[in-house]
């Protein structure tokens, strides 16, 4: 491996010296060594102190350049250059992007540290996920455990983050989704993701499933809804008359729900003609036929406010 070192140095002083890197990493681990002299080697090699921290174990080695051992600080910068494997995590404290022989370093050094780990101390316990995002949303949960499971989920605590809830799961910090219901969370610090929490619960039951039986958006934002949410406190929305009202006409008219939906989410009757893809004298026939089923006008301002109140309502109804 020496040999070969030198010969690719003479073409190319990086990949050179990046086979280095692996020739002394693989010697340490071949000669059974020590956390100690794994991270010194990083450290003596980066030109950098080195820092190897392991939460799960609670392991926190720090190397100065010089190969002295030194106290680890209390936080690490996220600028620096590092790598994970499992719950072990190589840094060298230094500004700016890794160069090629860093990131071989990097590498080298985090796989021998975690291999020595998972031989001297067993591997490390895996992350429950669903475990610390309930820990995360739980109010009466003590702070720095709260603060710890964030820290397992990649959650930094200066960072905003938000928590979705779809009706198998909660998640945080997930991309929107496309299809199936969803409610979501204001962002907010990660102390506070129980407040998220109990408004992406909220936002959830404003959500339908888009179907005929149940029009309305799949997908919804506690922050869109704004003085809706207050609905939500309803006791018995199903107790209200308008919505009783709403639940006898469908069932006599079984296009009445999407029709409505979609008469009070356009801008006219054409655009929801377009929408319902039916003629627009059809959509006339349809409207007067559901002003005489509900019993009030769903054309003007007030009626097509009274209208979206009831059918927001019944989702809350059927998502208790």
């Amino acid at each position: 491996m020496r040999d070969l070192a030198v010969r690719l140095a003479a073409l190319d002083e990086d990949a050179g010296a990046a086979l280095r890197v692996i020739a002394y990493f693989d010697g340490l681990i071949e000669a059974g060594a020590g956390l100690q002299s794994i991270v010194r080697g990083a450290a003596v090699l980066a030109d950098c102190p080195a820092r190897l921290d392991d939460e799960a174990r609670r392991v926190h080695i720090r190397v100065l350049p010089d190969g002295v051992p030194s106290p680890a600080p209390l936080a690490a910068d996220k600028a620096w250059p590092h790598l994970a494997a499992g719950s072990v995590t190589l840094r060298l404290e230094r500004s700016g992007p890794p160069g090629p022989v860093d990131a071989m370093v990097l590498e080298r050094a985090v796989s021998a540290a975690r291999t020595v780990l998972d031989r001297t101390r067993g591997r490390a316990p895996a992350a429950d996920t669903t475990a610390l995002v309930e820990l995360l949303i739980d109010a009466a949960g003590p702070a720095d455990a709260r603060l710890l499971a964030a820290r397992h989920l990649g959650l930094p605590a200066d960072t905003p983050a938000y928590v979705l809830v779809r009706p198998e799961g909660v998640f945080i910090n997930v991309d929107e989704p496309t299809s199936g219901r969803a409610g979501i969370g204001p962002a907010v610090p990660v102390l506070e993701l129980p407040a998220s929490h109990l408004a992406a619960r909220t936002a959830l039951r404003f959500t339908a499933a888009g179907t005929e039986e149940d029009p309305g958006p799949q997908v919804v934002s506690y922050a869109e809804l704004g003085a809706l949410a207050a609905l939500a406190t309803v006791p018995d929305p199903g107790a209200v008359p308008d919505v009783q009202a709403l639940e006898h006409a469908a069932a006599a008219a079984p296009w009445l729900l999407q029709t409505l939906h979609a008469v009070t989410t356009t801008t006219s009757l054409r655009a929801a003609a377009t929408t319902l893809r039916v003629h627009h004298s059809t959509l006339q026939d349809r409207v007067i036929h559901a002003e005489h089923l509900l019993g009030w006008s769903i054309r003007d301002p007030h009626g097509c406010l009274r209208t979206q109140l009831a059918l927001a309502l019944r989702r809350l109804h059927r998502n208790p």
